[in-house]
């Protein structure tokens, strides 16, 4: 008797088969003498669409709303079918005995597994296979101590919870917003209060008022002083800032107070991916959603680093007998730093990290003990891989210690302070990198309590107040993850979302929101514009992953806020225009036509949603770059056929040896998305709603 073990990708399939010594490669699925290792395809098995419940629903309508399913059904999504059928037809196999469920260790893993077992009507025994990385020893320790499936029970009521709320709620406001207003406008319970911030902070921006303000400066010594009055160093007004200047100058400073500080900084804990997301964009500018799939990518292809959609920053202590054996791995890349660890044992110093109460579903990203190969990496994943590498190292080292002078000095009634720190054993920070070294500054000269001092150097600043900056994808997700909005695995595809239905743009790393946001937001529901609701939504959803709440309760709110919610916009009178209405008239059914921006250019398209008229504004855009700019030639069709053009360059090539090659990546589109270096599948709503929406607006 053999056992299914059932992978979330093919490439993961690939390793797993590799390491259980599956040598029998078929079209589905790898085979050997005790397993049988297949995959799916991201999500095979989806919720039923609404058509699915009643052939009316294609035709998006107000009056047909709330769409509410007193229990909500599966189906096989159409474009992957062809390898859930190869799954069935294993799974009918009489030489099966069990099943092993090999799908990411997370909800959404567990909710791709599950669903495709129930399709299959699966009466077998379930294990699950949890692990944190994807190295050998780590498939072959998983299968050794393979879990019951009952055990993740509760994490898979989760998953449902949150994957039928977000289709109720989601999708019902979403055709309910399009209808009333005769527009593609998307909402759901985590989209629309992250743009909700983005827009708040908009209005903080522009109803802001500059106002001019002073400060005045001195030096002693290597030393700065500022005056200071009730913690305020800024001056409102000129007359009394250049009335402070004239009596401060040419008189004798008395030190009234010297206070001396010595501090320790502790080590930074290891990265969760919220954090580490976080700091990719502060550092190279990444997105959300390049962090991620360079991260899969460390994570699956070179099994360099442990699990990525980790929302701990602790280790458990079981893990402590591994530390040698993950800086020997790295030793190759970072030989100065790990040779003293070595010396040590890899002794962690920083014990604060080993926490077993602060890891749930997985522990913090830290590397593997796969041998690195700093050579094999492309320069994106060496620069996320020494992120995650130096944060970890950091534990081994002592913390850093600097002092800290805080200086009061009197001017006839007038106080000046004075701050500084130096570091006196720089520790963890041997290991970051130099520009992390803040606390960096020159010895400190020797001063004592009452004595005079000369001050030199006088100056007065002016200055004005400056509105809050725009978020920038940090920024984002570190008020998503305060708020609870999403999961750190959710989080980038929120934000690309919220890009993608165009009601906020990136400009030089900030976020903009667009005039159809800035309407949207005042339209939706102000039940989903706080994110409350969604921070509320996830704590039960954790209480139930935890098998202590009831999903059942859950999805009865749900269904009530689902029905209340469209209600509110039925009733709503307020009005809506389309941002991007032209002048121009659609040849078919005579009314405007809206021009949006695509990844392929500028369409014209119908504003009428029952007219599927649209046209290109701009040329078609190739692949193919210009040889003399490197930038995207245009396609064109002549006398002569395809051809590409660059128009700044004016440069033109033939597509003919194009053509076969063309063909050969459409025919392997599918696959190449489910692959290892695609990681952006997620759960289907999200697509659909987004496929739906397009639909509409052809």
């Amino acid at each position: 008797m053999k056992s299914l073990v059932l992978a979330e990708k093919p490439s993961v399939a690939r390793e797993i088969a590799r390491v259980l010594g599956c040598k029998q490669q078929h079209k589905h699925h790898f085979e050997g003498n005790q397993y049988i290792v297949t995959w799916a395809l991201g999500h095979l098995i989806e919720l039923k669409m609404p058509e699915h419940y009643d052939p009316k629903y294609k035709t998006w309508r107000l009056e047909d709303l709330p769409i509410i399913p007193e229990k909500m059904g599966l189906n096989v999504i159409r474009q992957t079918s062809h390898q859930f059928r190869a799954i069935e037809n294993l799974a009918k196999r009489t030489d099966i005995k069990e099943c092993i469920i090999a799908t990411d260790a997370g909800r959404e893993g567990e909710l791709v597994a599950r669903w495709i077992l129930k399709k299959l009507n699966w009466k077998k025994p379930i294990l699950r296979l949890w692990i944190s990385s994807q190295t050998d020893k780590a498939i072959r320790d998983g299968f050794k101590h393979l879990k019951p499936g009952e055990q993740f029970d509760p994490l898979y009521q989760s998953a449902v919870c949150r994957a039928e709320a977000d289709w109720l709620i989601g999708l019902n406001v979403t055709r309910a917003l399009t209808t009333k207003y005769n527009d593609p406008l998307s909402a759901g319970r985590v989209q629309t209060p992250t743009l909700a911030m983005i827009i708040n902070r908009e209005k903080e921006i522009q109803t802001f008022v500059p106002k001019s303000y002073w400060t005045i400066h001195a030096e002693i010594g290597a030393l700065n002083a500022s005056w200071e009055r009730s913690g305020e160093k800024r001056i409102f007004s000129k007359e009394t800032a250049e009335q402070l200047f004239e009596k401060l100058q040419n008189k004798q400073a008395v030190v009234v107070s010297i206070e001396r500080k010595t501090k320790k900084e502790p080590q930074p804990l290891p990265y969760d991916l919220t954090e580490l997301q976080r700091e990719a964009n502060k550092r190279f500018g990444f997105s959300a959603k390049k962090t991620l799939t360079v991260l899969q990518r460390l994570y699956e292809h070179h099994k360099l680093v442990t699990y990525p959609r980790t929302d701990s920053r602790y280790l458990t202590a079981d893990m402590e007998p591994t530390m040698l054996d993950r800086l020997e791995a790295m030793a190759s890349g970072y030989k100065d730093e790990i040779a003293p660890l070595l010396k040590n044992k890899g002794k962690v110093i920083a014990r604060r990290v080993f926490n077993n109460e602060k890891v749930t579903d997985h522990h913090a990203i830290i590397p593997t003990e796969e041998r690195l190969d700093i050579g094999k990496l492309t320069a994106d994943e060496r620069k996320l891989y020494d992120l995650i590498a130096r944060r970890f190292l950091a534990l081994f080292y002592p913390a850093c210690e600097y002092e800290t002078i805080h200086v009061v000095l009197d001017i006839d009634g007038e106080m000046l302070t004075v701050r500084e720190m130096t570091v006196i054993e720089a520790g963890f920070r041997k290991v970051l990198e130099k520009h992390d070294d803040k606390h960096d500054r020159k010895p400190l000269p020797i001063l004592t309590k009452g004595q005079t001092l000369t001050l030199n150097k006088w100056e007065m600043k002016e200055a004005m107040t400056e509105p809050p900056l725009r978020y920038s994808e940090a920024d984002i997700l570190s008020q998503m993850e305060k708020y609870g909005l999403g999961t750190p695995a959710t989080r980038a595809e929120i934000i690309e979302r919220l890009v993608e239905t165009e009601t906020v743009e990136r400009k030089n790393g900030r976020f903009y929101p667009t005039p159809k946001g800035k309407q949207l937001i005042e339209l939706v529901n102000e039940e989903l514009k706080s994110p409350e609701l969604t921070a509320r939504w996830e704590k039960e959803l954790e209480v139930i992953a935890r098998g202590k709440g009831n999903p059942k309760v859950f999805l009865q709110n749900i269904r009530k806020q689902t029905e209340r919610l469209v209600a509110e916009i039925k009733q709503s009178e307020r009005t809506y225009r389309a941002h991007n209405l032209t002048g121009s008239m659609c040849p078919e059914c005579g009314s405007f036509l809206k021009e949006r921006m695509t990844k392929e250019g500028r369409m014209l398209v119908c504003s009428n949603m029952d007219c599927r008229f649209r046209k290109r504004k701009d040329p078609k855009l190739s692949n193919r770059r210009c040889p003399q700019c490197k930038k995207r030639m245009e396609i064109h069709e002549g006398k002569a056929g395809i051809y590409f053009q660059c128009r700044p360059c004016n440069v033109i090539e033939k597509a003919e040896e194009k053509k076969h090659a063309t063909i050969s990546r459409n025919e392997r589109a599918l696959l190449k998305k489910y692959s290892a270096e695609n990681d952006s599948f997620g759960t289907s709503l999200g697509e659909l709603l987004k496929q739906a929406l397009e639909k509409k607006e052809g």
